[in-house]
């Protein structure tokens, strides 16, 4: 097993039918993982990444200090199914504006499911969900929550188009 550095790709082998998605190809979840700004705290992201690898999806790891525009670009040239930023510098509220506005501009908006992690002010957090997050992830949580709502949030939103 390797450790997921900036940069690095994980995939996963995982084949069970349970860690399937509903993308209708049959294929892992692929979930983009990026750290956005100057937050430079990347050990909870990497605990994510890895527990999400682990439970049979494939991670695509940006690294540090990513920009809104880099987030969008990555996903959309990877493919994946699910955006996970983490946010630790307090930035959350002009980041995810910011990265949502990208993705509709781009016209992928409803392509992908955006989640949020870190700390984050109760307030904020409903601001960003009806923004068009779809959960945020706050630093007390399991790392197998984090794989059972990925695979929740991906079963309800369907097969993508």
């Amino acid at each position: 097993m390797t450790d997921i550095g900036r940069g690095e790709r994980s995939m996963t082998g995982g084949t069970s039918m349970n860690e399937r998605t509903a993308t209708g190809d049959g294929g892992p979840i692929r979930v983009l993982m990026a750290k956005a700004g100057l937050d430079g705290h990347d050990r909870g992201v990497k605990v994510v990444a890895r527990a999400l690898r682990d439970a049979g999806m494939e991670v695509i790891y940006t690294g540090l200090h990513r920009t809104p525009q880099e987030i969008v670009t990555t996903a959309i040239q990877e493919d994946v199914d699910v955006i996970g930023v983490s946010l630790l510098s307090g930035a959350h509220m002009t980041l995810f504006p910011q990265l949502l506005e990208l993705l509709k501009q781009e016209g992928v908006f409803e392509r992908y499911i955006v989640i949020g992690g870190g700390v984050m002010p109760d307030e904020d957090v409903e601001a960003l969900t009806a923004m068009g997050v779809q959960a945020i992830l706050g630093q007390d949580t399991p790392p197998d929550a984090a794989a059972a709502l990925v695979r929740e949030l991906v079963a309800k939103r369907g097969a993508r188009v």
